[in-house]
């Protein structure tokens, strides 16, 4: 998926569950505040009920002790006055409970407890025959008491209505805002939903035609390996049977060169041997250059069977010996770290070492001892600045050949690896310019990496990255 499409997307996204949440936001509060209006209007309901249960049953008692009063009958006070009051008083327990977390209404409960107290003292003097009657009028006197505990009452009904109302009110306000915060971000987050399908829509049917086109392009790619495959296989034939076939023509004219000096040298004039040692020079050449063919179109081939696990430094030993008398003409010093064991194809891995070292015997410094340092390093792909990203997790060996010779000018740090390509004339150094293009071949074909730095008359330095691993 395209960059800029999957932003917007993403905005979109963000921005309809942005929409989403503050709608569940403010639900909640609606919902919250519903139920607290619902919860408050209960408390509101119990309160107002116990409060009328007290008064109506203050007023049963006070009606009975003036039946009584009047009639001196004991029955008119059945229930009796202390089971009365002890109901009046589990009323006002459970007023008191249900109200345990509302200071002002605790106050007023204060009070209201004191006048109830006042109030059982009259009931409990008038529900006796022995009581005197001045003191029985003074009970039927406590209209005033009772208006009291009314006034009272009505007080702590005024704050519960007063409390209901003001939550009543704030759910009015809320519900207002709700349904169309919820319509609006329905909305908004529908016309999301739709952009995004449309998009997403547009973006699949993209991405099925890149993929067709994908698809159309890696059978052209299959097709071009294909024939590029063959036409490398058909180059090296060709490199090697025209190799072989120059071959006898140049033994012929060596052989002939040769005869002709042996038999007929001081027959002929001198401009005429001089011919032949030139010509038996350019043979020599010649054959040197056909060999080198012949190696290059060998080199970096590898079946998998030829895999194994070579150990460097025996390779190397072998490959000093070879060079011994390279060395000993240039007094060469080589110092070598213990190298480590790397998967690979021993003759191809030989012909690479000894190609190096040979050039730098080759192009050592006249005015000073040539000095050869290998060292290497265990590294990850990812500390390699040339690995692609899907080889980070790989291991490699990092060798380094270093050596104090003519050396050569950075820029030519690439041509160096190219088939024929020589940076110095045959008069100067012999030579055919195939060595290090057969260790590139060779490198590439281990999937590993070289490189070559140049330091004009102070040496220079190749490096290899090989991994310790092939992929078979």
């Amino acid at each position: 998926m395209h960059n800029p499409v999957q932003r917007k997307i993403r905005l979109g996204f963000f921005i309809a569950f942005s929409v989403i949440i503050a709608a569940s936001f403010f639900s909640y509060l609606v919902t919250k505040n519903l139920l607290d209006n619902a919860g408050r209007l209960n408390h509101a309901i119990e309160v107002s009920r116990r409060l009328e249960t007290i008064i109506k049953q203050l007023k049963d008692a006070e009606s009975a002790v003036r039946g009584f009063n009047l009639t001196g009958d004991s029955m008119l006070l059945g229930p009796g006055m202390k089971e009365r009051i002890a109901r009046i008083n589990a009323e006002y327990n459970a007023v008191r409970l249900i109200t345990r977390e509302n200071p002002r209404q605790q106050r007023h409960l204060d009070t209201l407890r004191q006048l109830l107290n006042t109030k059982y003292r009259l009931f409990l003097k008038a529900a006796h025959l022995d009581t005197p009657k001045a003191e029985k009028l003074k009970v039927r006197e406590g209209e005033v008491s009772m208006d009291r505990i009314e006034l009272k009452v009505e007080e702590m009904m005024h704050i519960e209505d007063a409390q209901t109302h003001e939550k009543a009110e704030l759910l009015r306000f809320f519900s207002a805002l709700w349904v169309p915060v919820i319509f609006i971000s329905s909305l908004v987050a529908i016309l999301i939903g739709i952009y995004s399908y449309i998009t997403l829509t547009k973006e699949f049917k993209l991405q099925l035609h890149i993929e067709s086109k994908l698809k159309s392009y890696q059978r052209d790619l299959q097709q071009n390996i294909t024939l590029l495959n063959k036409s490398n296989q058909e180059l090296e034939q060709f490199a090697y049977v025209a190799s072989h076939d120059l071959q006898e023509p140049l033994r012929k004219i060596s052989t002939f060169s040769d005869r002709l000096q042996v038999k007929y040298r001081d027959q002929l004039p001198a401009d005429a041997a001089q011919l032949i040692d030139r010509m038996v020079v350019a043979v020599a050449r010649m054959r040197v250059l056909i060999n080198d063919l012949l190696i290059f179109s060998r080199a970096g081939r590898i079946a998998p069977e030829s895999i194994t696990e070579v150990d460097i430094n025996m390779l190397l030993q072998n490959v000093l010996s070879d060079l011994e008398v390279g060395l000993q003409e240039k007094n060469a010093v080589v110092h070598a770290a213990p190298l480590p064991v790397i998967e690979g194809n021993v003759t191809n891995f030989q012909q690479l070492f000894q190609n190096l070292l040979t050039n730098a015997i080759k192009f050592a410094s006249p005015d000073r001892q040539l000095e050869i340092n290998i060292t290497y390093q265990i590294l990850k792909g990812k500390e390699l600045s040339v690995a692609k990203e899907n080889r980070w997790d790989e291991e490699f060996c990092r060798i380094s050949i270093e050596d104090n010779g003519i050396g050569f000018d950075q820029a030519y740090a690439e041509r160096i690896f190219l088939i024929f390509q020589r940076l110095h004339g045959v008069s100067e150094y012999s030579g055919t310019g195939i060595g290090l293009a057969i260790c590139k071949k060779i490198v590439d074909s281990h999937q590993g990496y070289i490189m070559a730095y140049g330091y004009p008359l102070k040496g220079a330095a190749f490096v290899i990255i090989l991994p310790l691993k092939q992929k078979r």
